[in-house]
């Protein structure tokens, strides 16, 4: 066990390498009753270095186990992100007529003839669940001779036209691709130019479809597309969404696509893609992302490790007063790993105070509801000179994170700050749900309409909460805390 002194920033429920440096979730494929995560891997540093797949098995989502590195450097280069699929029909050959696991992924190298990178799509293949993976010998399966960046393949199953589809990352717009049997790709179409935020290169994109408000009859295709960070983007690195329709071959953009909108209006979620082959009688879609970002992932103040991911989310899709959105919730799951501490029904701030007052918790949630036009804010992990603070303000329409006095925050300029997004008051109530862990916060308002996602690096005493309001006898709905503690 490792001595906590060295460990106060590990959370308590949310995914972290037992040592080394991690970024983007790759290969999430759902098979044999095992969830399995993938992850951009350094394990001989916490700075970002040759890249590996890193990997975790689940049967939950919430309690993960390490297993061994499974892709490592070769002769094609380092490993960087992908996915992963069951080849149900064993299209590929590879698995002697039964199901296996495919993983798809972009192998980064030098090309000394052109004197510069190169990025390549490549195969490999479990035999054992995904315990272990064999190369394929024909790698790479696809290459592009001008593109310098040409990566993070996404692939999935095309029922419509029965044929893999690929979407590819490829500077500053996305490729498709389709194939057969995952050797042999054909180009289909461009998306990109001229739509969404380019004000960093585009990566790690997903193309999915959900069905509106549950109902079957009408069915929309999702795309996320991440932006890496510039030294002129303050925001540093973000994943923005489209709604459209996909025909097999090309993907249309709805009107609503063209103004910029954001999976996440925190600073610390990434390169957010979703599992692939969870059953049909679940029928959930669930993403993960990688909580930091490139403008300081290499400078946060762990040592044994750095880097972490951000809750599982259940991602649909519901007709709102601004038109069809993109909603987040943190999955299921998490459900059993709560202790009630906290539960108030019709109270007022001042109710809420006195009870918080003796309260020390480190990782918890919080969910409330309270009056549409309210105005509040929610002190947590707090001490004598640290406190972050969540704050709802009716009059804007507004919630934040501010984490200008969180903790530790001198590691990079940009770090501290207030981040903030609209939520759009189409009911009489704001309801919001706080995950706080040792080191970042998680806010979802208006059952996931809206979702900020921070680090945040408290020192190990900062434990007090507080909650303020201009007024002390401002009505809140309700009001629970749970400590959480996954097994």
């Amino acid at each position: 066990m490792i001595i906590q002194s060295q460990e106060k920033y590990r959370p308590l429920y949310h995914f972290t390498p037992q040592q080394g440096w991690i970024n983007d979730p790759n290969g999430l494929v759902y098979f044999n009753d095992e969830y399995h995560l993938f992850f951009q891997y350094h394990p001989n540093g916490t700075t970002w270095g040759p890249m590996h797949w890193g990997h975790a098995i689940s049967s939950d989502l919430v309690n993960w186990q390490e297993q061994s590195i499974a892709l490592a450097p070769d002769e094609y280069g380092t490993i960087f992100s992908g996915s992963a699929v069951v080849d149900w029909h064993d299209s590929t050959g590879f698995f002697g007529g039964q199901a296996g696991l495919v993983a798809i992924f972009t192998h980064h190298d030098h090309n000394y003839e052109l004197d510069r990178a190169q990025q390549r799509q490549s195969l490999a293949y479990s035999l054992d669940a995904g315990r272990t993976w064999i190369k394929y010998q024909g790698n790479p399966v696809l290459e592009h001779k001008e593109l310098i960046d040409f990566r993070d393949p996404k692939v999935f199953w095309h029922q419509a036209t029965e044929q893999w589809i690929m979407i590819l990352a490829c500077g500053q717009t996305v490729h498709l691709y389709r194939s057969p049997n995952l050797k042999e790709w054909t180009f289909l179409s461009e998306f990109g130019e001229g739509i969404g935020s380019h004000d960093g290169v585009w990566e790690c994109p997903d193309l999915f479809p959900l069905v509106v408000d549950g109902q079957s009859a009408i069915t929309k295709w999702v795309m996320l597309v991440s932006i890496g960070s510039t030294d002129e983007y303050v925001e540093g690195s973000r994943t923005q969404y489209f709604i459209g329709d996909f025909d097999g071959t090309t993907f249309t953009p709805d009107a609503s696509s063209y103004k910029v909108r954001w999976l996440d209006y925190g600073r610390d979620h990434y390169a957010g893609v979703c599992w692939s082959d969870i059953p049909a009688e679940d029928g959930r879609r669930i993403c993960i992302g990688w909580m930091s970002n490139w403008k300081y992932a290499n400078l946060t103040p762990t040592e044994l490790w750095r880097g972490a991911m951000s809750l599982p989310r259940e991602l649909t899709l519901e007709q709102r007063a601004q038109g069809i959105t993109l909603i987040q919730q943190p999955v299921q799951e998490l459900l059993p790993m709560r202790n009630k501490i906290l539960s108030l029904e019709h109270v007022t701030i001042a109710d809420i105070q006195s009870k918080l007052n003796t309260l020390l918790l480190e990782s918890y949630e919080i969910h409330m509801t309270a009056d549409i036009h309210s105005q509040f804010a929610l002190k947590l992990r707090t001490s004598q000179h640290q406190a972050t603070v969540v704050g709802y303000e009716g009059d804007k329409g507004e919630i934040y994170i501010d984490r200008t006095d969180s903790g530790d925050h001198h590691f990079h300029p940009d770090f501290a700050g207030k981040h903030i997004a609209n939520v759009h008051q189409d009911q009489s109530v704001i309801e919001l749900r706080i995950y706080v862990d040792r080191s970042s916060i998680e806010l979802f308002a208006n059952d996931g309409q809206v979702v900020i996602t921070d680090l945040i690096f408290p020192d190990h005493d900062a434990q007090g909460l507080d909650i303020q309001s201009l007024s002390q006898d401002l009505p809140v709905a309700s009001f629970h805390i749970y400590q959480l503690m996954p097994s």
